[in-house]
């Protein structure tokens, strides 16, 4: 008597495996999309909170920049206050499934508006913009601001929202493709 697999035990236990690997990799990729909207919020409000404590630190305005470069999408503290990233300013790169996306074919920011108390939002994802902190952190102009976050070739891993009110304090929406908004946190 040999000790081992037969060759039928050793089908029939890949075919389960492939089974449940069929089974489980949807699953898996929709977490891990999920991850990494969530995970480009959280590290977009992080710069804007960085930018607005360095403006308040410094007792001085500074602007928080951002600018499309080919397909990707650079946010940084502008700290220098040059308008160019630079290797010791914070920065952010999007770029993949999770970019900077212009309010076009979002779910309506009916209730960001009711939930923040904002007549209307303005957008800065879509397109090169900055947003300015003053000394004491406030946003300068008095703006509600938004920066939307998702993928424009795969809407069904939803949408991410980060708020920036008059006051300086961020905000993290998620709204799944067909909406509606809800607060996170």
């Amino acid at each position: 008597m040999s000790a081992g697999f037969s060759l039928v035990e050793l089908v029939v236990s890949l075919c389960i495996v492939l089974i449940l690997s069929a089974v489980a990799l949807p699953s898996l990729t929709r977490s891990y999309r999920t991850y990494q909207l969530n995970d480009a919020a959280s590290r977009l409000a992080g710069v804007l909170k960085y930018t607005r404590y360095e403006a308040i630190r410094r007792n001085t305005p500074v602007s928080c920049q951002i600018k499309q470069v080919g397909g990707i999408w650079i946010v940084w503290a502008d700290t220098l206050n040059n308008g160019t990233p630079d290797p010791s300013e914070q920065q952010l790169l999007f770029v993949g499934s999770a970019v900077l996306l212009s309010s076009g074919g979002l779910p309506a920011p009916s209730a960001i508006l009711t939930g923040v108390g904002a007549g209307a939002l303005t957008t800065l994802s879509g397109a090169n913009n900055s947003v300015v902190f003053d000394a004491r952190g406030a946003v300068s102009p008095i703006a509600t601001n938004v920066l939307y976050i998702g993928s424009a070739t795969n809407p069904e891993f939803g949408y991410r929202a980060v708020i920036l009110l008059p006051s300086g304090v961020t905000q993290v929406w998620t709204a799944p493709s067909g909406g509606p908004w809800q607060r996170v946190g």
